[in-house]
């Protein structure tokens, strides 16, 4: 979806819309606001319903003070004037109160954004503003303090966080990604102590397009199975970003159309909103002319080019998967038999191997064992199909889910060996290896 063409009230509706339907707010709290050319503020109002939320509900606090609309402005109206006052490059806020956030607020402390690269690309470091009464000229000055001082997302002493962007895509983002962020420290302390990155690990995510020739594409020479990948694909981000295994900002699905070529999501993408034209067709090691693929696409296509048999690759960070990945242990599927048979060992690798070991990459990854973490850096899977490629994705993150859940309860009991050779035998897998996954040296 193309943001910049909605009208202001339409976009904090729709977005206001995503944050209460994931649970990222209650029906009274939160509040956004949409800063534009004339300087006029959009604004969401004051005791309404968020969760019927309407473009007509949307109040506009002209340049020169006028409020209009059917409502009051949000009782945060002051903090959102306070920020625009110090950071003319803002045009967009974001104010919520989601449970991981909250819990960051409450015990007084700030995530570490370098748990892994999208946080620290999207948020930076984040600010933490000392506690003011809610509606109050004095929490507006101490948070647009926070602002001024050069943060973008600032976490509310007992409050709840506040991001600002250059649009209000740009702020949802930083606001989704840094409750990302809390979810995964949170999950992770269930395990042991979680890593961060060091600042030339960060640096491999530095640049955003990737250096491929490109290639002049005709739509009208499109056959009805590339009609019908770019189609699945679409759908199953959009499923992705639902069930929670994709974020705003993480996560790359490809599928193979040939021995020749393959589709892959671009970068930057919303993943709440993928159109079958978005996707970049990569051919022979060329792009699509006009267009910038993943980041991952080197790392995509040289499982492709290693495995023929293999027809779609999914790399995702779900919060449970993640938690495993920033204490750097893979993931047990030793826990239900589904998970055994669908995701078999699961490999660890290092977070460097998706930018520059790409033959460890493609030994780890294979049909036969179709799943990996990497450090800091989420999970990858490969399938016959998309849709066998976001099973597995599925089955993943709910097995690493299981073992978290367990672990309050006394930890959770392996499967036996003897079991997995029954599994095995049952449904003409591979023996299981000695060792427990395809684990390799950090």
């Amino acid at each position: 979806m193309k943001y910049e063409y909605l009208h202001p009230r339409d976009e904090l509706v729709l977005t206001m819309q995503r944050i209460y339907r994931y649970k990222m707010t209650t029906t009274s709290g939160g509040n956004l606001s949409i800063l534009d050319e004339n300087g006029d503020m959009w604004i969401t109002p004051t005791g309404v319903d968020k969760g019927t939320l309407t473009a007509n509900d949307i109040v506009c606090v002209r340049a020169d003070s006028r409020v209009e609309g059917l409502h009051r402005p949000s009782s945060e109206y002051p903090f959102h004037r306070a920020i625009y006052a110090v950071r003319r490059d803002l045009k967009a806020i974001v104010h919520a109160h989601p449970m991981a956030l909250v819990a960051f607020s409450i015990a007084h402390k700030v995530p570490d954004t370098k748990l892994f690269h999208q946080a620290w690309r999207s948020n930076g470091t984040a600010g933490f503003a000392p506690y003011g009464v809610p509606g109050s000229e004095d929490l507006g000055n101490k948070i647009a303090q926070k602002f001024t001082e050069g943060f973008d997302s600032v976490i509310l002493e007992n409050h709840g966080a506040c991001c600002g962007g250059a649009t209000l895509q740009d702020a949802f983002g930083k606001f989704e990604t840094l409750e990302m962020c809390c979810k995964v420290l949170i999950k992770a302390h269930t395990l042991g102590e979680p890593q961060y990155l060091t600042d030339q690990q960060l640096q491999l995510q530095a640049k955003g397009d990737v250096p491929l020739e490109a290639f002049e594409y005709d739509p009208s020479m499109m056959g009805i199975r590339e009609k019908e990948l770019r189609n699945q694909i679409c759908k199953f981000v959009e499923r992705g970003y639902r069930q929670g295994l994709l974020t705003t900002t993480t996560g790359t699905f490809s599928a193979r159309i040939d021995s020749e070529k393959f589709l892959i999501t671009p970068f930057p993408l919303d993943r709440h909103s993928v159109l079958p034209e978005e996707l970049v067709m990569i051919r022979k090691g060329k792009k699509e002319f006009g267009k910038h693929p993943s980041r991952a696409v080197l790392a995509h296509r040289a499982i492709y080019d290693a495995h023929p048999d293999v027809m779609a690759v999914v790399n995702a960070c779900p919060i449970n998967a993640m938690a495993f990945s920033v204490c750097r242990r893979s993931i047990d599927t030793y826990t239900i038999p589904e998970s055994y048979v669908f995701v078999r060992e699961v490999g660890l690798l290092p977070f460097e191997t998706v930018f520059n070991d790409f033959d460890r990459l493609a030994q780890t990854l294979t049909l036969q064992s179709p799943a990996a973490v990497f450090c800091n850096n989420g999970v990858m899977v490969v399938g016959d199909s998309v849709l066998a490629a976001f099973d597995k994705l599925e089955v993943l993150e709910h097995s690493a889910e299981a073992v978290l859940d367990a672990q309050p309860i006394g930890g959770h009991v392996a499967m036996s060996r003897q079991i997995i050779n029954e599994l095995s035998a049952a449904f003409g897998l591979e023996p299981a290896p000695p060792s427990r996954g395809p684990v390799w040296p950090l």
